[in-house]
């Protein structure tokens, strides 16, 4: 079995779902009592959004690129970044290490057209859903993107931070998460991208009239598999 290295705590309410859902998958096709090889960095996030608030993104991708480094050092055949909108300084990881990086974008992309879909609505930091980064990942696939309007975005992006960063998961932003999921449908979406980590712990299949493709989910399972391959 091969040794995943995670990079997590963006934030560690995410992180820990990673942790479960990948050993459970490794457990689920193993059998018995195996669990998987893993290496877990978890950053002190406060320092991260900082960087991300100031738009210090270079600073935070040397950050992220040393943890990659102490990973692969450490033993790890290839890194996880749990996050999706730290993906933006993947380039500086890859530079970085020899090992390669699991990339969050490519497990998502592959369930969405494995569907038979081509047209997607994006939700995630405002990073996420502004910056080319993900998106033009995504397209370079084939994918068609869209995303929320900028108030929609704001919302979605308060949410993350505010709320569900911290646990917290009320109710009237999931009414407000369903109401953007609905305007993205009415706009050509043929599905919903839940392109932050956390924000399957608001919202699911349940809450979207057309199908919807968890990234935490995706790429948890894509490592899981990818270390027992």
């Amino acid at each position: 079995m091969r040794t995943i290295g995670l990079i997590g705590g963006m934030s560690w309410e995410s992180t820990s779902l990673y942790y479960q859902l990948i050993n459970r998958a490794v457990a689920a096709k193993l059998g018995g009592l195996h669990s998987a090889k893993t290496l877990l960095y978890s950053v002190d996030f406060h320092d991260i959004e900082a960087l991300q608030r100031l738009d210090r993104w270079e600073e935070a991708g040397a950050q992220l690129a040393a943890i990659a480094q102490t990973l692969e050092r450490g033993g790890a055949d290839f890194i996880v970044l749990c996050t999706n909108t730290m993906h933006i300084v993947a380039d500086a990881i890859t530079r970085a290490v020899r090992i390669p990086l699991l990339h969050i974008a490519d497990p998502t992309a592959e369930a969405i057209l494995g569907a038979g879909l081509r047209s997607v609505g994006l939700l995630g930091t405002r990073f996420t859903m502004e910056k080319g980064f993900y998106r033009e990942r995504l397209e370079s696939r084939g994918l068609r993107v869209h995303v929320p309007d900028e108030a929609d975005r704001e919302i979605i992006h308060r949410v993350i931070y505010d709320e569900l960063c911290l646990g917290k998961v009320h109710d009237a932003s999931r009414q407000e998460y369903r109401r953007i999921i609905e305007s993205l449908r009415a706009a050509g979406a043929e599905s919903i991208i839940f392109g932050c980590t956390e924000i399957g712990m608001l919202v699911g299949p349940a809450d979207s009239a057309v199908p919807t493709f968890d990234t935490t989910q995706l790429h948890a399972l894509a490592a899981a598999a990818a270390a027992v391959r």
